[in-house]
């Protein structure tokens, strides 16, 4: 087998036989590496400081910051051709709701007025407005007394006019 199968295979490759001096050079190296990370670092904290001063002179708040980032994205936002694309859809949508609903409105209107054309509805119409025309007291403002406390004739005559049979001359709808 070859050496790429054994290492993919076992462990961890055994690293290789270096030198004393090898050795002594990757060390240097190692922590020259790290020194430059550290002052990286140091640089990158110290211009994070001055960025914020300069800010701050400025009056740049991260309120504004974020302010601005909601605008700019916003922006994007409604200028991005799906959103456009909805706008345009949800538009439609609305105008073709909107002659839905005046369409049942007009049919409901005319259901109404049908209702309050047909026959039936008019003889009980009539019915009411017979019934207020005879206990609507006319001339006098006091309500005529009952000496026997009975029902007035005219009340039950009413009555007896309203219990009875509907008439036939169209069912309602």
């Amino acid at each position: 087998m070859g050496e790429d199968a054994v290492t993919s295979v076992g462990g961890s490759p055994l690293p290789p036989v270096i030198t004393e001096e090898e050795r002594q050079e990757l060390q240097e190296e190692l922590m020259k590496v790290e020194d430059e990370i550290q002052t990286l670092s140091q640089v990158l904290a110290a211009k994070e400081k001055h960025l914020a001063d300069i800010k701050r002179k400025l009056g740049i708040t991260p309120l504004n910051e974020l302010k601005q980032n909601i605008t700019k994205t916003w922006q994007e936002v409604t200028t991005s051709t799906a959103y456009r694309r909805t706008s345009e859809t949800l538009s439609q949508a609305s105008l073709k709701a909107t002659a839905a609903f005046s369409n049942m409105g007009s049919a409901i209107s005319k259901k109404f007025e049908d209702v309050r054309n047909a026959p039936t509805f008019k003889s009980f119409e009539e019915k009411v407005e017979t019934l207020k025309t005879k206990i609507t007291p006319t001339g006098s403002t006091s309500a005529p007394s009952n000496q026997d406390n009975s029902v007035p004739e005219t009340t039950n005559s009413l009555i007896s006019q309203l219990e009875g049979p509907p008439t036939q001359d169209a069912p309602m709808q």
